[in-house]
């Protein structure tokens, strides 16, 4: 599994260190609540709110590096569109993976 990494957004910065603290702040806060409300709404089984969710969170990979989890979190993205959750064992991998080095850094 691909690793989660800071590249982008020190691209982004172009070395402003406050900026990158500042947007890792912003993960920081946004994902926590981001993966507890696509929880909440995959256990209430409500695919296209759980989509909407998903949506969101793409952009975070995206930003994290993480180019196959981005890919996957579109298709899952389509799938719950059509009332189909079956990616959601490899989606919470990634939420997990994500969760894990946000702590870290």
């Amino acid at each position: 599994m691909e690793k989660p990494n800071l590249e982008y957004i020190k691209q982004l910065s172009g070395g402003d260190i406050e900026f990158e603290n500042k947007f890792i702040g912003i993960l920081k806060e946004e994902f926590p609540q981001e993966k507890e409300e696509y929880t909440e709404l995959l256990s209430a089984n409500n695919t296209d709110e759980t989509a909407l969710i998903v949506h969101k969170l793409k952009h975070k990979l995206n930003i994290l590096g993480l180019k196959k989890a981005y890919r996957l979190a579109v298709s899952y993205e389509e799938d719950l569109r059509r009332g189909d959750s079956g990616q959601k064992n490899e989606f919470a991998i990634v939420l997990e993976t994500i969760e894990l080095y946000l702590k870290t850094i």
